[in-house]
């Protein structure tokens, strides 16, 4: 008999306005069994139907609904679903570089389909789409045609769901480095090896909206990763100094230089919260600077330190600032929630000495969408501030 999962009284209200898990402790009872990883159907307290979901005993969230029919999770599921999720895209016009699946928003919980040119990365970050894996593989094989399916399942999530890390190709040959066009701006991805599934998507409409501050101006751009903020910006500006702690990031960004025939990027290699420093004590001022951090917090205990950690920088940025300048900053992590995020801007903004204005606010690009209900899925701040 399949598993059958009763909440305790009143935990239903959150999951039936559309949010997706269903968390341990909000199980008064578990009846039946099955396999960990298998079909598991989710009741109220009252024993009201709310949909059906893959089950994990080791995971803090027992259950992840993603069905909230009669529906079953047979292949031709998987291929409306993903297809759906294809066609939303295709419509917006993504078709070289995107996210083609986004986990919960596109009703695909803890999958990740990211498209590069020809070749697809996933992630599997729940048991029961794990045991799903081939099956998924296929569908997306045959929907895309692809000529190599790689997984980067390589993060420590999965070790919350009790697996290990794993990486490597699932279908088809994947090259060391995949060529994609973003922006009319040709990039060398290493899907292999390089961050999250091999480059930042989400920064797409965010970079591009970059080069109106970059125009004419010296552009300095911190934790640039494989140069994305970079080469938009040098497609306008005076020149570009891209930072980043990391050699192998740093050589990425000149190697995408050369293959746009950019000759404006210079890159420096170190902290930035030292290089920031750095440059204010060379008397050094930019016509933009562009924070990009990685996320600083990933639990809500690391909160009141990621604060100080996006202030201190923020502060050094905005003091580096020619005036009449921009200062783009973004943060990547969900619980630094826009109200905190722009208290903290407010607070780096008057220690600063400076006067800040408020010129745009963004958020991830379409192929990322978030869901109303679910505050996890909307993650990316992108803030751009005119300093006087």
């Amino acid at each position: 008999m399949a598993y059958e999962i009763y909440l305790k009284k009143n935990e239903e209200k959150r999951i039936v306005e559309g949010h997706s898990w269903v968390y341990a402790n909000e199980v008064a009872r578990i009846e039946g069994k099955d396999k960990n990883g298998s079909l598991a159907s989710v009741y109220s307290f009252g024993g009201k139907f709310i949909g059906k979901g893959y089950i994990n005993h080791a995971s803090k969230i027992l259950v992840r609904i993603f069905i909230r029919g009669d529906e079953t999770d047979d292949k031709a599921f998987y291929m409306n679903r993903i297809s759906a999720a294809w066609a939303y895209r295709r419509k917006l016009g993504y078709e070289n570089c995107c996210r083609v699946v986004f986990a919960e928003a596109d009703g695909l919980p803890a999958l990740i389909v990211d498209k590069y040119g020809d070749y697809l990365a996933v992630q599997f970050l729940s048991l029961g789409i794990d045991i799903r894996k081939q099956l998924i593989c296929d569908c997306l094989a045959e929907i895309f045609k692809p000529k190599g399916i790689f997984e980067r399942s390589d993060v420590a999530l999965r070790k919350k769901e009790g697996m290990q890390e794993v990486k490597g190709v699932l279908y088809g040959d994947v090259p060391e480095l995949v060529e994609i066009e973003e922006n009319g701006i040709k990039m060398l991805v290493d899907i292999k090896n390089g961050q999250k599934t091999g480059y930042f998507l989400d920064q797409k409409e965010n970079r591009f909206a970059a080069r109106r501050y970059a125009a004419g101006g010296d552009v300095l751009d911190c934790f640039c990763n494989s140069g994305g903020f970079s080469l938009n910006c040098a497609t306008v500006a005076n020149s570009v100094t891209a930072c980043d702690i990391s050699q192998p990031a740093l050589d990425s960004v000149l190697r995408n230089a050369q293959l746009n025939g950019i000759k404006n990027i210079n890159t420096v290699c170190g902290d930035a919260f030292a290089l920031l420093r750095d440059f204010r004590r060379d008397g050094r001022k930019f016509d933009l600077v562009i924070l990009d951090p990685p996320a600083f917090c990933k639990s809500a205990a690391e909160v009141k330190d990621a604060y100080r950690g996006y202030k201190d920088i923020n502060i050094q940025g905005i003091k580096l600032v020619k005036s009449g300048g921009f200062l783009i900053t973004c943060s990547c992590s969900h619980y630094m929630t826009s109200v905190l995020f722009e208290r903290m801007l407010a607070e780096a903004a008057k220690e600063s000495g400076r006067t800040v204005r408020s010129i745009e606010v963004k958020t991830q690009a379409p192929d990322h969408p978030s869901l109303l209900c679910a505050d996890e899925t909307h993650y990316l701040k992108f803030y751009v501030l005119q300093i006087s």
